[in-house]
């Protein structure tokens, strides 16, 4: 069911009544109804979790002497669930869990004592252990993550070649006629079902009922239908127990 920017754009004019093109650059308003589609599809992907989103992944060292156990967020990252560290060998390997603390925990807990002094923002001091693996991380700023420790007779400092990170990422959009938009076969119909009711909106002055049924109807239905292997629905307990 994997369909083109081009179709979605030709579907959207059809139900429209108007011009038909052959490739988004025809006319000006097959390549606004393009941008409708994309404003469209990060609305869509920004407000929920999609699956075909989540990737393994790792983290990109900076690779620095003054900051050893600094990583930075690959681009386009939305988020983190989990991040390990290999503290075996290349043949041996032994993969932990390296936990996450908020900023303030990870500042509690650090000791000024025999470390090393890594600078971050040009003249605030961070202080990480130097004779042990990291076992926690935490962000001051969503942009660079900071572990706690790494063993020096080992490595002068952390390796993007040993993390093993689980998360998901912002994919690319391309304004071109053959891009496919990275949904599965449950979201593209939403997916059109919203830029149409976008478009009829914005160029025809107000919305389609049946368009605007059939997007109600398919936002509902994908809310609990995202998984291809079943998953219990996750429920708020809203303070219940």
């Amino acid at each position: 069911m994997r369909t083109t920017l081009l179709k979605i754009v030709q579907s959207i004019l059809n139900d429209m009544d108007s011009e038909a093109v052959n490739s988004i650059s025809d006319t000006v308003e097959a390549q606004q109804i393009g941008s409708i589609v994309e404003d469209t599809y990060y609305n869509m992907i920004s407000a929920r979790e999609i699956p075909e989103h989540n990737k393994l992944m790792t983290l990109t060292a900076l690779s620095s002497t003054d900051r050893p156990t600094h990583f930075s967020y690959p681009t386009n990252t939305k988020n983190i669930e989990r991040i390990e560290y290999n503290i075996g060998t290349v043949s041996d390997k032994d993969f932990r869990i390296i936990d996450f603390v908020d900023p303030t925990t990870f500042l509690d807990k650090m000791d000024e004592s025999a470390k090393l002094v890594a600078t971050i923002d040009g003249n605030i001091s961070i202080f990480v252990s130097t004779d042990l693996p990291p076992s926690y991380y935490t962000s001051f700023d969503d942009e660079y993550l900071i572990m706690n420790s790494y063993d020096s007779a080992v490595e002068t400092n952390l390796q993007s070649s040993k993390v093993r990170a689980v998360g998901s990422t912002y994919p690319t959009f391309s304004q071109t006629d053959s891009f496919e938009p990275d949904l599965d076969n449950t979201l593209l119909p939403l997916l059109l079902a919203e830029s149409k009711s976008a478009c009829f909106s914005l160029f025809k002055g107000g919305s389609d009922p049946k368009v605007e049924q059939a997007a109600r109807r398919l936002k509902s239905y994908v809310q609990n239908d995202q998984f291809k292997s079943k998953r219990d629905n996750i429920r708020n307990s809203y303070g219940r127990n």
